[in-house]
């Protein structure tokens, strides 16, 4: 099973899809996430805010850290690898760095929920 970590910079919940304006950027994220999930991707999330200690235990999170601070994130990785940081990947890169296939109609699909799996409004809190 392929594995994916996403580091994300500090933010006021886990997945960042809380409070009064949430940004879309980060609610497609989270869904595309879970479609992962979905798909058999094992995907761990790590929010700076919360677990900081996971940053320091990645030698290659630790080095982004050390360099820009939390510039570069969110910083995906597979393993020590680090595929993508300073911005919040696609749903069509997510698969490719999960090596998966995408169709047609799962790259149109949107996240139509909050993604964080809670069942609330986009503007909701998890």
């Amino acid at each position: 099973m392929k594995s994916i970590t996403v580091y994300d910079p500090p933010m006021c919940c886990k997945t960042g899809v809380c409070g009064p304006s949430v940004d879309p950027k980060i609610v497609q994220f989270a869904g595309d996430l879970e479609w992962l999930k979905t798909r058999g991707v094992d995907v761990q999330r790590y929010n700076l805010a919360q677990e900081p200690e996971r940053f320091v235990a990645n030698s290659a999170v630790k080095a982004i850290l050390e360099r820009s601070g939390d510039e570069e994130l969110p910083a995906i990785l597979a393993g020590e690898a680090v595929l993508s940081s300073g911005r919040f990947p696609s749903r069509d890169e997510l698969a490719e760095m999960a090596g998966l296939e995408i169709s047609a109609a799962d790259a149109k699909t949107g996240n139509s929920g909050t993604g964080c799996g809670c069942g609330a409004s986009k503007t909701g809190c998890c």
